[in-house]
């Protein structure tokens, strides 16, 4: 239950922070005094209680899932981990950027709004790393854990599973510029790894884990699958 309950706090932060970054969308309206400094720092905020979010969700799997696999395991709480740290990198530009508002002095010079611009760029691609290519990696090692395992129904698993690569390759082509970071083929790519998210979430909040021989610590006598049982984490 305890993480499936940081996978929907990873969501509400994660969502209401872009949406109160919306007055840094121009770095250079922002800097002149439009705006506010309190969204964006509430937002920055909101960045580090996710960043806390998603490694409370390492923490908590991870005694189950080494069961299956204790080096997948390992590396799944290592990746959401380095999700987590890039995440709280990102937040220090947008607090620089605050600092930089509050000491301006008149309108700003363009090396000023090229430093603004800097500042917003380096949140940018920390977002495109962070819960881009790394999650959409540790989403792969997560939903094969827990597939073999069947810990969750399958669906779910496969929701992970085709999720991963394909917000892994979306971010990619925004790097390589084949698209821009807010675009309808990234928000068509992060709708699978956003099911996936939401549906363990909500099915381990309700259900918990599956009955498994994993969770038993050792395989059934016989062929035939044990009954599921919820469990609770």
């Amino acid at each position: 239950m305890t993480a499936g309950v940081l996978y929907l706090v990873t969501h509400v932060t994660s969502i209401t922070a872009v949406l109160l970054y919306r007055d840094i969308g121009e770095p250079e309206r922002f800097l002149a005094g439009e705006g506010a400094d309190g969204p964006v720092l509430l937002g920055s905020l909101l960045e580090v209680v996710l960043a806390l979010a998603v490694i409370g969700t390492a923490v908590t799997l991870f005694p189950v899932v080494k069961r299956q696999h204790e080096g997948a395991a390992l590396g799944y709480a290592a990746l959401r981990t380095l999700e987590a740290a890039v995440i709280t990198v990102g937040v220090v530009p947008l607090l620089a950027l605050v600092t930089v508002r509050q000491q301006l002095a008149g309108a700003p010079g363009p090396e000023t709004v090229a430093l603004a611009e800097g500042l917003v760029a380096l949140h940018d691609w920390t977002f495109l790393v962070g819960p881009g290519f790394v999650c959409g990696t540790n989403t792969v090692v997560l939903a094969a854990l827990l597939l073999r395992s069947g810990l969750v129904p399958r669906p779910i698993a496969v929701l992970g599973l085709v999720g991963g690569p394909l917000v892994f390759a979306t971010n990619a082509g925004v790097m390589f510029g084949l698209y821009d970071q807010v675009s309808v083929i990234t928000g068509l790519g992060a709708v699978p790894i956003f099911s996936w998210e939401i549906c363990l979430a909500v099915y381990l909040i309700t259900r918990g884990f599956r009955r498994s021989p994993v969770l038993d610590g050792d395989a059934p006598t016989s062929g035939r699958a044990p009954e599921p049982q919820p469990v609770t984490v």
